[in-house]
């Protein structure tokens, strides 16, 4: 018991509360050190953009070129990701729709028509986003762009003679396994600037009063809400297509939703995802073993609805205005990087202020919002454990009699 509480006490996200309650007393108790906490902020903010864009890059082409060869992922494979594409779009859909309702910011959308001459300028913005070199997009924070050099690359290398996707695939995994590593470190240091971004965050709410706690909340109920949606709507609906009871399935998928929920991690989960998909569904082990480690890996609907949430709802704060082409762009680019957010410890948070990062746009309310992040996790973990097994489900029907 006392190592349990020593353990919790210890723990990365103790430290993050720690973090952000020290600065709601710096701020009200000691204003002279928001200058400091303006430096921690900047190199805080210069860590997450130095290491963001290739941390997306390395992930997205270390996760593709890693899968099957496009013969063999043609029969099964191709089943799995066109269910992939399907409930992560809509999860980005459906978590679009609620901050549309509930606009926590209280923002400006222009949703009207487009004229034909907003269509130059769109076609204008849209050709910039083609890098004409592999080095551009990296130095201009086109993210765009790099995802489209990745998933080019990604691809080509599945088509590639076996020898050569072996050394490509290991040169991609091993640059993104040392990413990973500066990751690690640069999480333990992100207490120290979730203290500077409560600080300067604090500031702000004496300006603004309580109208931020306000949006905050909203905020966090537009997640939850999305998550929500997805699991006991979205994905049900799915499964009754199929044939399937959901919500009796989902009660039998209850252990492995449980170790989702408080492990927080789909790769933690899996062997028993593995047991109970197969005895909840019937699905085969053959087909278990290839499509819930590929799902565990690429298929991530709670993270497609936090990348797009919290893009618009930083953005809006910081005074963006964001049009309908804009926020229906952000739906695939939500998915695209919800995808390639393999093994990226805090993956969507990190997937998140890369993009807002790459737009210039201000991490201050971001770093407000990691505190919350381990509750977000919780739900968000569970609903892609949730939506793997609905895929494998929906995989055993379609291909079921071939394996």
């Amino acid at each position: 018991m006392k190592n349990t509480l020593k353990y919790h006490l210890l723990s990365l996200n103790s430290f993050i509360l720690y973090g952000a309650a020290l600065g709601i007393l710096t701020a009200f108790y000691l204003p002279m050190l928001q200058p400091a906490a303006h430096a921690v902020s900047y190199i805080t903010i210069n860590l997450l953009k130095l290491i963001s864009l290739p941390l997306i890059f390395f992930s997205i082409t270390a996760t593709i070129s890693g899968m099957a060869d496009i013969d063999e992922m043609r029969f099964i494979g191709r089943v799995v990701v066109k269910y992939t594409l399907m409930t992560t779009i809509i999860a980005a859909g459906i978590a679009l729709l609620i901050f549309l309702i509930m606009n926590p910011v209280r923002g400006d959308f222009i949703c009207q028509a487009t004229n034909l001459e907003d269509f130059g300028g769109y076609f204008d913005f849209m050709c910039k986003l083609v890098p004409s070199n592999v080095v551009q997009p990296f130095a201009e924070n086109n993210v765009i762009g790099m995802m489209l050099i990745a998933l080019g690359l990604s691809f080509a290398t599945l088509t590639l003679p076996e020898e050569n996707k072996i050394i490509l695939n290991s040169f991609f995994s091993s640059f993104f396994a040392a990413l990973l590593r500066i990751t690690h470190a640069l999480v333990l240091v992100i207490p120290v600037g979730v203290w500077a971004f409560t600080v300067l965050f604090m500031e702000s709410i004496k300006e603004q009063h309580i109208d931020s706690i306000r949006r905050l909340a909203l905020y966090v109920i537009c997640i939850l809400g999305a998550n929500f949606v997805q699991a006991f709507v979205i994905l049900p609906l799915f499964l009754i297509w199929k044939g399937y009871k959901p919500f009796s399935s989902m009660r039998k998928m209850s252990p492995a939703l449980s170790v989702a929920f408080f492990s927080r991690s789909s790769n933690v989960a899996l062997p028993l995802t593995l047991e109970s998909t197969q005895r909840t569904f019937g699905v085969s082990q053959k087909i278990a073993n290839i499509t819930l480690p590929l799902c565990a890996t690429i298929n991530m609907n709670a993270c497609a609805a936090f990348i797009l949430t919290t893009v618009l709802f930083v953005g809006q704060s910081n005074g963006m205005v964001f049009t309908a082409f804009d926020m229906l762009l952000w739906i695939f680019i939500a998915t695209i990087a919800a995808i390639g957010n393999a093994g990226v410890p805090m993956g969507c948070y990190f997937l998140s202020g890369a993009l807002l990062a790459a737009m210039n746009v201000p991490l201050d309310i971001l770093g407000v919002i990691l505190p919350l992040y381990a509750l977000i996790d919780m739900f968000e973990t569970a609903v892609n454990v949730w939506s793997d097994a609905c895929v494998a489900a929906m995989v055993q029907k379609d291909v079921g009699q071939s394996y």
